[in-house]
């Protein structure tokens, strides 16, 4: 069955090489308006609010000022409904009747094992314990399911409320088949990846880490990334926003270092991106797609046409498949209950229980100590001070930037605040949207690429520190 799945995409372009009978104006004028509109919502950078954002960005913001008071208590409403969802579906799977197994989108969306499951009961007993500070104070503080549930959730619902409900937009009317085409000749020698990965990338750069991510999930369950692919894009490629980098390089007092601390973000990441892929365990991953969907891309050229021309095809006949605005008004609809329902309540369980360990316990200090006669050997000054800053990233990209802001040494800071932009694997959101995804990583890979990232990039981070520093 994979294998029949697999020659439909050469099918496809055969026909499309001989059928022309989509190229009408109604489907260029379609995939050309709908492209460039998403292309502004979705990739292309405007100045907000003395920072740099992209379109969805704004909305978000947007909204998260307006519904600020009532976003954490409307959140911890729909984890309550969450969990409840999910006992009911359980009871009613075994009855023939159960109102969740009459929907596949429902029964998907609440029909989680056990593991899951448990995760969803903790997130919402952390929110309501949060919401009304009960309990354990270690749950509750404003250094733990606090910052989850006041600072974390309300800009998660608010992102994904747009960028899951507008996706479609970018998705489905051509973009990623115009921009995988074009590009490919640059993303296949330099990182072996689709052309369109390009997209999952700016997505990321432009916007969030965690759309970025998003993307690439629901393309990996399209099949248009293999199994290898979809890993490397997610753990590499899912960079953190100029408007997140601006947060966090005004956090720790060094605005007036923006340019360099980006170029150098820019520069240890591109490396990371080159060497990650190629080595174990990314590299070991399988080159085979995800099988309900079977392979569903191909980026290469037909002889006689040209790059452009085929692109604009391949565009045109993608928007050809959208045949009615309530699907794309559906689909949007189910990428945001299922983020909502199904993402969330684990952000909230398993970001509490990692800051928890982060803020309460020596575990991360423990782990650091190898990092400090490494970083007295670079000549790092308050070395004991920042290892722990180095690896408490993989709980939460923003506590690196928490800890590292009480260090006096400017340049120790900018390491610090440099390194927590490159690491990229924290599991307070890329790591558990991950986790909960259908691409095959899993905790342990997701350990080995964050301590990979830091290895790669910690060295090239330092020697541009030091030129800076000079």
């Amino acid at each position: 069955m994979n294998n029949l799945l697999e020659k439909e995409p050469d099918e496809k372009d055969a026909k499309l090489e001989t059928d022309l009978s989509f190229w009408t104006t109604q489907n260029k004028m379609k995939s050309f308006i709908v492209s460039l509109f998403s292309l502004f919502l979705f990739l292309v950078p405007v100045p907000y609010q003395n920072q740099w954002t992209i379109g969805i960005g704004i909305i978000a913001e947007a909204l998260q000022t307006v519904f600020e008071d009532y976003l954490p208590p409307f959140m911890s409403l729909i984890l309550v409904l969450s969990l409840i969802g999910s006992v009911i579906t359980k009871l009613g799977l075994r009855n023939q009747y159960g109102w969740a197994v009459r929907s596949e989108f429902m029964k998907e969306l609440f029909d989680v094992n056990w593991f899951w499951g448990t995760l969803r009961v903790t997130g919402a007993i952390f929110a309501i314990m949060t919401l009304f500070q009960f309990g354990p104070e270690f749950i509750w503080s404003d250094i733990t399911g606090g910052t989850v549930l006041f600072e974390l959730v309300p800009v998660l619902t608010t992102w994904f409320f747009i960028a899951g409900f507008l996706m479609p937009l970018l998705l489905r009317f051509g973009l990623m088949e115009f921009m995988g085409t074009v590009v490919r000749g640059l993303m296949r020698p330099l990182f072996k990846l689709p052309g369109r990965s390009s997209i999952d990338a700016m997505a990321s750069w432009m916007g969030s880490g965690t759309v970025g991510a998003l993307i690439t999930t629901q393309q990996y369950e399209s099949g248009y990334y293999t199994k290898r692919e979809a890993s490397v894009i997610a753990t590499n490629f899912s960079v953190a926003s100029i408007a997140f980098s601006l947060v966090v390089i005004s956090f720790i007092g060094m605005d007036h270092m923006f340019l360099q601390f980006y170029i150098t973000v820019i520069v240890a990441g591109f490396a990371a991106a080159i060497i990650c892929p190629r080595i174990p365990p990314l590299s070991k991953k399988e080159e085979v797609y995800y099988e309900p969907a079977g392979k569903q891309i191909s980026e290469e050229v037909p002889a006689g046409k040209s790059r452009l021309r085929w692109a604009a095809e391949k565009a045109v006949a993608k928007a050809s498949e959208v045949k009615n605005v309530s699907s794309i008004v559906k689909n949007g609809v189910q990428n945001v209950l299922d983020i909502w329902f199904g993402l969330i309540p684990l952000v909230m369980g398993l970001g509490t229980i990692a800051l928890v360990i982060a803020e309460f316990t020596p575990i991360f200090n423990i782990l650091s100590y190898p990092l400090v006669p490494v970083l007295e050997l670079a000549r790092i000054p308050e070395a004991a001070d920042a290892a722990p800053a180095m690896i408490v990233g993989f709980a939460d990209m923003f506590l690196p930037a928490v800890i590292g802001s009480g260090i006096e040494s400017e340049l120790t800071r900018f390491v610090i605040a440099v390194l927590s932009m490159t690491q990229l694997v924290y599991m307070s959101e890329i790591g558990i949207l991950l986790l909960r995804s259908r691409i095959p990583v899993s905790f342990l890979d997701l350990v080995i690429v964050f301590i990979q990232r830091t290895i790669i990039t910690l060295p090239i981070i330092i020697l541009m520190a030091h030129l800076f520093f000079f």
